[in-house]
């Protein structure tokens, strides 16, 4: 279906005909639906168990998160690009798995050298089976919320969103289990999401334990360069905490997780919409259009959204105590740079949709060097708030950049 520019206010029910909003609609929705039973979940855990029971959880699903990420091998965007022109069945096949059995291997290879990595986590070889049962199920359930994407059913997406939210009564009876009750809550509920996932994929492929080589082969290059954009562009979010720490002081490190955990909540919208039109792009629309509309529906609604943490980010930090209200300063700088960071937003799906993925993997290493970079000299001089003047300096820089190669290759 072709995406348009509304010149009028559309009537709602038309305008979620539309996949592009239909989408988007359901991916933030989903996200905010994350977002929420994941605060919630923490916030029960540490009233029902004790902060080390509570440490040593996150150390586990923190080393489920790292298997996840090293196992995707590009492949949960390659199952976007190429399920609307190949046959539905081999590329799911494919990617499910191959995806998971690197899953099994990564965690093996964790479990073999656990001694090593985190000598406190030795405990977990005598979990060896469920800890391979939830790798697996968290590789299906991945792998499948973007199938449905792919076949523009991001609300069966939503719906996993929601499943996942039944780690939270899961807590209560493995409580007597200390961190690892934790650790079965969250690992039981992507149980359930993904078997949710494996009934209703039935309804658009045909499952079989079948991979397809010359796939594999044809779709390498573009699999692997963007397995390494992917770590690239999420390395600056697992260092920054760790960065901060270490050249200030464990209450800025605070202080920074709290505001970026709040001013991220803005770019929900953007990264929903820039999902969606890569969904649509892969499916065929006009990009010069697609990305015109993308980028006005982006801008309408992301607007409000700064305006209204500007406005009442302070109260929201205050929530979490009084000492938090000293980062309304940063957060404010998050929030405002959004509107930049959504020129390199679009600029991933586009290039993603061109099989242009080389560029894609040289300006998610320039953004992790220009982020890591500019935060060490206005990290040592500013403070804390120097992470967030990185943060936004780095996006204005890359639009501009965006902007006129853009122009300059008549991209769109």
């Amino acid at each position: 279906m072709n995406l348009f520019l509304f010149k009028t206010i559309p009537d709602v029910q038309e305008l979620l005909r539309n996949p592009f909003y239909k989408n988007s609609l359901y991916i933030a929705l989903g996200r905010f639906a994350d977002v929420g039973f994941g605060f919630l979940f923490w916030t029960l855990a540490a009233r029902m168990y004790s902060v080390g029971e509570v440490g040593i959880a996150t150390a586990l699903i923190s080393s489920l998160g790292l298997v996840m990420a090293f196992s995707r091998l590009g492949f949960d965007i390659a199952i976007i690009r190429f399920m609307p022109s190949h046959d539905h069945s081999r590329v799911f096949n494919t990617c499910l798995g191959i995806t998971t059995m690197a899953a099994i291997g990564i965690s093996v290879l964790f479990l073999t050298t656990i001694d090593l990595i985190s000598p406190e986590l030795t405990f977990i070889k005598n979990y060896t089976p469920f800890f391979l049962l939830f790798t697996i199920v968290y590789s299906v359930a991945l792998i499948s919320e973007n199938a449905f994407l792919s076949f523009r059913k991001a609300d069966l997406k939503f719906i996993q969103n929601l499943i996942m939210g039944v780690r939270l009564p899961l807590l209560l009876p493995f409580a007597f289990l200390g961190g690892m009750g934790i650790f079965y809550s969250f690992g039981f509920a992507y149980l359930a999401a993904a078997v949710f996932a494996l009934i209703m994929i039935q309804g658009y492929v045909t499952l079989a334990p079948r991979i397809d080589w010359r796939f594999t082969r044809r779709t390498f290059r573009f699999s692997s360069l963007n397995y390494f954009a992917s770590l690239f562009q999420n390395m600056p979010e697992l260092v920054m905490p760790i960065f901060i720490l270490s050249l200030l002081n464990p209450e800025s490190a605070a202080l920074y997780f709290v505001a970026n955990a709040i001013g991220s909540l803005v770019l929900i919208i953007p990264d929903a919409m820039s999902t969606a039109f890569f969904v649509e792009g892969s499916h065929g629309i006009n990009l010069r259009k697609g990305a015109i509309t993308a980028l006005v529906a982006i801008c309408a609604a992301l607007i409000p959204a700064i305006v209204f943490v500007l406005y009442f980010g302070d109260f929201f930090l205050g929530l979490l105590g009084k000492e938090y209200i000293v980062a309304f300063d940063l957060l404010k700088v998050i929030a405002m740079s959004s509107i930049f960071v959504t020129t390199y937003k679009l600029f991933i799906p586009l290039q993603n949709i061109r099989l242009k993925v080389g560029g894609i993997v040289a300006i998610n290493l320039i953004r992790l060097m220009l982020i890591l970079g500019l935060s060490y000299v206005l990290l040592t001089t500013l403070g804390v708030i120097g992470a967030g003047y990185a943060w936004a300096i780095t996006h204005v820089l890359l639009s501009v950049g965006i902007v006129m190669i853009a122009r300059k290759r008549k991209w769109v």
